[in-house]
């Protein structure tokens, strides 16, 4: 299975995060999957690609110009693509990937996984998109998902959304069913 993940490339985050990406990374190619990231150094795309790479998983990155040309590339790619920009970057990396799991992160995350859930919304693509709530680092987004319901702005009976888990293991589970 190809996995993309969508996180952080920050490194001033807390370490326990960072770990994540290492116990991701290693579980990827401990069981002979691909991982899809964003071809770039830093925080939790560096620690995840590092770890998924040195446990045997072949790593593909995608990368636009602008995070290239910032000195950012990542040197431990089988594969690079390159694309013209961050919205090319989303779509390739959604179309490598079997399934698609987001990290903690930040804006470019958060981008990432609203595109993929809403582009499978409207029938773009079928994959699943799992999102590790850590210590319930994404329980806002929870409750804005909950609100936008009770509104009905988004239906009660979903036909897709993100499937929030809450632990590495409960996501391994998510990833092998």
């Amino acid at each position: 299975m190809r996995i993309a993940v969508y996180c952080s490339a920050k490194d001033a985050i807390p370490e326990e995060y960072l770990r994540l990406g290492d116990a991701l990374g290693q579980w990827i190619g401990e069981n002979g999957h691909a991982l899809v990231y964003g071809g770039a150094t830093g925080g939790l795309m560096s620690r995840t690609s590092d770890a998924a790479k040195r446990a045997g998983a072949h790593v593909i990155g995608v990368i636009p110009p602008r995070i290239k040309a910032a000195g950012r590339l990542a040197t431990n790619c089988d594969y690079l693509i390159e694309v013209n920009n961050m919205s090319e970057r989303k779509q390739r990396m959604r179309d490598e990937a079997d399934s698609i799991v987001c990290l903690p992160g930040s804006y470019g995350t958060l981008d990432e996984m609203l595109d993929a859930t809403s582009s499978a919304i409207v029938g773009e693509h079928h994959k699943p998109v799992y999102v590790l709530n850590y210590k319930g680092f994404y329980e806002p987004l929870k409750q804005q998902i909950a609100l936008m319901q009770s509104l009905q702005f988004i239906p009660q009976e979903e036909h897709y959304k993100p499937i929030f888990v809450d632990t590495l293991e409960d996501l391994y589970r998510e990833l092998m069913n």
